[in-house]
């Protein structure tokens, strides 16, 4: 999995090493040398597994799709974006995240006496 490109629908193979990368950061990170470029591009689909080779002189929008199963891998990229949030379970099946067990829970039941039971009561 690419963690530059997380919808990365095809591999790479790079043509200066004949490596498979899933995007030129991978390749960038992995090797020491730079990414030759070449105009003829191989690609292995991540959908049906296989293997095809597209002539990037002539790229047209027909050859965006995967020859063998039409995957559709040509897609705006979806980047990892930094948040900030709590990890854990569903706070619906077990609320033990938002409680602090050390904290003992207060019951004052003098509370209800101030509110206006008028309106509830009918």
């Amino acid at each position: 999995m690419c963690k530059h490109i997380l919808n990365a629908q095809v591999s790479i193979r790079a043509p200066c090493c004949r490596r498979w990368f899933d995007c030129p950061e991978c390749h960038a990170e992995a090797s020491d040398h730079q990414l030759r470029k070449t105009t003829e591009m191989v690609f292995a689909c991540k959908k049906c597994k296989k293997v095809f080779r597209k002539d990037m002189a002539d790229y047209t929008e027909v050859d965006e799709y995967c020859p063998h199963c039409d995957n559709h891998y040509v897609l705006e990229a979806k980047v990892p974006e930094p948040s900030i949030g709590i990890e854990g379970e569903d706070i619906r099946i077990d609320a033990r995240m938002i409680k602090d067990p050390r904290m003992k829970q207060k019951f004052d039941p003098a509370s209800f006496d101030d509110l206006d039971w008028s309106d509830v009561l009918g």
